[in-house]
């Protein structure tokens, strides 16, 4: 890293200054994705300033997004996140492929059990009907992302048959269900001891909590998903 000090008799603050520097590396691949970002020591006497200036354009670039923290490790730069298109259904294995990155599914659970409340009144299955949950954990590149429970009325029990580890929605298509359309509601989770196992994320750490009602291509409610997203490696577009 070239010693570069900023201009300190610059109208812009210098934490905006040490901002646009770090930007314009990462950029230019002087810190690539996944690559660690040097020391609040190193930061200070490469750019001749203080502590708070650095820890002031530090959390600001983790507040962005384009930097992460690690706890007891330090500042890496953020992964290129999935990008999810919400006005339309798309899979995650198509939000993964377009950035030329490879979508993978480990099955965790598929069951059977009674019908909720919820279900009967989001999927219109009887009040003494059953469900098919399936619990997967998805991948990209390898990186635990998203872990995603879906329900789906007990009369498509092929789900049960079939292998579960590809993309789910073009295996529904080879059964002739076409989703059209979903319901979305987006908010803020905290992860559960069995979400923080699986994405690899402390307990309590905040997720993505993505809840949705996917409708068929004759409008019937085809499944209800709730998926447990990491923030730092996925974002929507609405």
């Amino acid at each position: 890293m070239p010693d570069a000090p900023l201009e300190k008799r610059s109208q812009n603050p210098l934490y905006q200054q040490l901002m646009q520097r770090l930007k314009n590396d990462v950029v230019a691949g002087v810190y690539p994705a996944g690559g660690r970002i040097p020391s609040e020591q190193v930061l200070c006497e490469t750019y001749g300033v203080s502590r708070v200036t650095v820890r002031k354009a530090m959390l600001d670039l983790v507040q962005e997004g384009l930097l992460v923290r690690r706890q007891g490790k330090g500042t890496f730069v953020a992964d290129a996140r999935v990008r999810r298109d919400l006005q339309h259904v798309t899979s995650f294995s198509d939000a993964c492929g377009v950035t030329g990155r490879t979508a993978s599914s480990r099955v965790v659970d598929v069951k059977r059990e009674p019908a909720r409340p919820e279900d009967v009144e989001r999927l219109h299955v009887p009040e003494n009907g059953e469900v098919i949950e399936l619990c997967r954990l998805r991948l990209c590149d390898d990186e635990p992302v998203m872990l995603e429970y879906n329900r789906f009325p007990a009369q498509y029990d092929f789900l049960e048959k079939e292998p579960l580890t590809g993309s789910l929605y073009e295996l529904l298509h080879r059964h002739g269900l076409m989703p059209s359309r979903a319901i979305h509601d987006i908010s803020l989770g905290h992860a559960t001891p069995v979400v923080s196992r699986y994405l690899a994320t402390a307990a309590g750490e905040a997720l993505l909590l993505l809840d949705e009602t996917v409708f068929d291509q004759q409008d019937r409610p085809l499944h209800t998903s709730r998926q447990w997203i990491r923030g730092d490696k996925f974002t929507f577009r609405i």
